[in-house]
């Protein structure tokens, strides 16, 4: 059997932070875990399908008055709207969602291409538009390292290309130390819903180490973008 670590939970503690920061006593801890899981799943399955604004990951902090929920998205203007009236409405239905006060903030992903549940995503939006499985790893690939990656992995798991049978592919491009604890690995995984079935998708981009910010110089030249990250707050 294979010895398969999830590289986020590997790192949580040593090199990465937890996605939800909070303190709770032994009563409420269980009903404040629920909490979290409701607000990450009505991002996930809102009818207004934030799927589209690239959401990369949400992180929940909480005090004694508020929660603050912060959003890690590709294309902000999706989800903040015309004159910010989108973002407004949504921090209502969050609220009438836990029944707290909460503080809705939106932060800007530079590289879409660098972030793993990102890229996870774009390849399974084309899985369910019957692209060629091959031809859309390839790509994907391709616009990762041409961003400044040191190394990106992708494996497919399931009836791919319509077979009757399931099977795994996967591709590798540069270095993918998994076990190298300091080694900045952003991992990313969704589902292609398709006609044969459910495909899985895995992504694991080397950012290098953590420390080493990847910047232009890395890239080839104009394919990464310039732009600086920028902060929506409530």
């Amino acid at each position: 059997m294979g010895q398969k670590v999830n590289p986020i939970g590997f790192r949580v503690g040593v090199m990465e932070g937890w996605k939800s920061r909070w303190y709770a006593s032994k009563g409420e801890f269980a009903s404040l875990l629920v909490e979290d899981k409701k607000i990450r799943e009505f991002m996930a399955k809102h009818p207004a399908n934030y799927k589209a604004a690239g959401i990369d990951r949400i992180e929940i902090e909480r005090t004694r008055d508020e929660v603050k929920v912060v959003l890690f998205v590709a294309r902000p203007g999706l989800i903040i709207g015309k004159k910010g009236k989108e973002i407004e409405n949504l921090q209502d239905e969050l609220q009438n969602l836990v029944g707290r006060k909460i503080n809705l903030k939106v932060e800007e992903v530079g590289r879409p291409e660098l972030q793993g549940q990102l890229v996870a995503e774009k390849i399974a939006e084309q899985l369910s538009k019957r692209s060629s499985f091959r031809r859309t790893m390839k790509k994907a690939m391709e616009e990762t390292m041409d961003a400044g990656a040191k190394g990106i992995k992708i494996q497919l798991a399931g009836r791919l290309g319509g077979a009757e049978m399931a099977r795994r592919e996967k591709q590798i491009s540069g270095s993918i130390p998994l076990s190298t604890i300091r080694a900045n690995i952003n991992y990313g995984f969704t589902e292609a819903k398709t006609a044969q079935g459910h495909i899985g998708v895995q992504v694991w981009i080397n950012k290098g180490n953590y420390g080493e910010e990847i910047d232009g110089a890395d890239a080839k030249k104009g394919q990464a973008s310039k732009s600086p990250k920028r902060s929506y707050k409530r």
